[in-house]
C-alpha cells in the first residue's frame, strides 16, 4: 500500500486526546497493513504544552511541510473564545493549502474556520460551542448535533472522542471496511459511529433537568422503552397535566416528551442491534412493535435502515 502522510498541528493548550485518539487509530491501521506516516508540527517547530500539562515534541515547523495526505487540526479549551495566535493561524492556513484532506477535531473547527476554508460549507464542532461557531462564522452551515461532517475534502468532528470516529472513517475510505473494522476491534471501540449520529445521549437527559417530575418521566422511559408511553400516561407519572409536561420538557430538555421517547427507543435499539438481536425482536423490545416504524425513524435519525446499521457497525463487541 502507498504511504500516506498524516500531519498533526500542535500548539500550547492543545487538547491531548484530540491528537492521541486519531494518532493511535492511524498507528494501529499501519499494524494491520496500511502505511500511515505520522508527523507532528507546530508554528515554529518548538514543542507544545498540552491540555493535561504534558509536553508534546514537534518534528518540524508547519512551514516545512510541502504536502500531506491528511492534516489533523485539533482543538483546545481556549480556541473558541480567545484570539488565535498569528503563528498558529498562519500554520493552519499553510497546512490547509498543502493537504489533500483536512480534518478538524472538536474546537479545531474554529481554527479551520478562521482560515476561511469553511465558508459556504457544512461543518460541526462540540455541541457546547456550535452556536458560537454559527454566530462568528455565519456563512458556515453548522450542524450542532453530528458526530462528524464531510464537505468535499474538509472533515469536521465534534467533541474529543469523535476524532477516533473520524479517523476510522478516513481509514475505511482509504483501505476499506475490513481493515477499519480490524482496527476498531483491536482498540476495543465500536466501528465508527455514523456521522449523523447524535453527539449526546437522550439517556443523559435526567442529569440536565432540575425538575423532579421530569426526571421521573425520563427514568421511567429509559427503564421501560417498550411501554406505551403516551403523553397522558407520562403526564400521570409526572403528576402534572399533559400540557404542562410538554412545557417542562421544552424548557428543561429542549424537546417534546414524544421526541424524548423516540430518541430513547432508538438508543436502546442501537444497543440491541449491536449485540446481535434481529430487527423484529429489537422493534418489539424497544416499543416500536412494528419494524417498519423503527426503520423509518432509523433512516430519519441515522441515515441508514436498522439492518444496514447492524451490518456496518456491530463489529467490535465480538471476536
Amino acid at each position: 500500500m502507498s504511504t500516506r502522510e498524516v500531519v498533526f498541528l500542535i500548539f500550547d493548550g492543545v487538547k491531548h486526546l484530540d491528537i492521541a485518539g486519531p494518532a493511535e487509530v492511524f498507528t494501529e491501521a499501519s499494524r494491520f497493513g496500511a502505511d500511515y506516516r505520522l508527523r507532528y508540527v507546530s508554528a515554529t517547530g518548538a514543542s507544545a504544552r498540552t491540555s493535561i500539562g504534558s509536553t508534546f515534541a514537534a518534528d518540524s515547523a508547519a512551514s516545512e511541510v510541502s504536502r500531506a495526505d491528511i492534516v489533523v487540526i485539533p482543538g483546545g479549551d481556549a480556541v473558541p473564545t480567545e484570539p488565535i495566535p498569528p503563528g498558529v493561524l498562519s500554520a493552519t492556513r499553510h497546512l490547509v493549502r498543502v493537504s489533500a484532506r483536512v480534518a478538524s477535531v472538536c474546537t479545531g473547527t474554529f481554527l479551520l474556520a478562521a482560515t476561511g476554508a469553511l465558508a459556504g460549507k457544512r461543518a460541526t464542532t462540540h455541541w457546547a460551542h456550535a452556536d458560537l461557531l454559527a454566530r462568528i462564522y455565519p456563512t458556515i452551515e453548522v450542524d450542532p448535533d453530528a458526530i462528524f461532517v464531510r464537505d468535499g475534502a474538509l472533515f469536521t468532528s465534534a467533541g474529543v472522542t469523535s476524532g477516533i470516529d473520524l479517523a476510522l472513517a478516513l481509514i475505511e475510505s482509504d483501505h476499506g471496511v475490513d481493515l477499519a473494522r480490524d482496527v476498531a476491534r483491536h482498540l476495543v471501540v465500536y466501528m465508527q459511529r455514523p456521522g449523523g449520529q447524535s453527539q449526546y445521549s437522550a439517556m443523559l437527559a435526567h442529569s440536565r433537568s432540575s425538575q423532579e417530575n421530569v426526571r421521573r418521566v425520563v427514568d421511567n422511559v429509559t427503564a421501560h422503552p417498550d411501554a406505551a408511553h403516551g403523553l397522558d400516561e407520562l403526564a400521570r407519572i409526572a403528576g402534572v397535566s399533559a400540557r404542562h409536561l410538554a412545557r417542562l420538557f421544552r424548557t428543561e430538555l429542549d424537546m417534546t416528551p414524544t421526541e424524548f421517547v423516540e430518541q430513547t427507543r432508538l438508543e436502546h435499539a442501537k444497543g440491541l442491534l449491536l449485540s446481535g438481536e434481529s430487527v423484529a425482536t429489537t422493534a418489539r423490545r424497544t416499543g416500536f412493535h412494528n419494524p417498519e416504524t423503527m426503520r423509518r425513524l432509523f433512516v430519519a435519525h441515522t441515515g441508514v435502515p436498522p439492518s444496514q446499521y447492524q451490518q456496518r457497525f456491530a463489529t467490535t463487541g465480538r471476536s
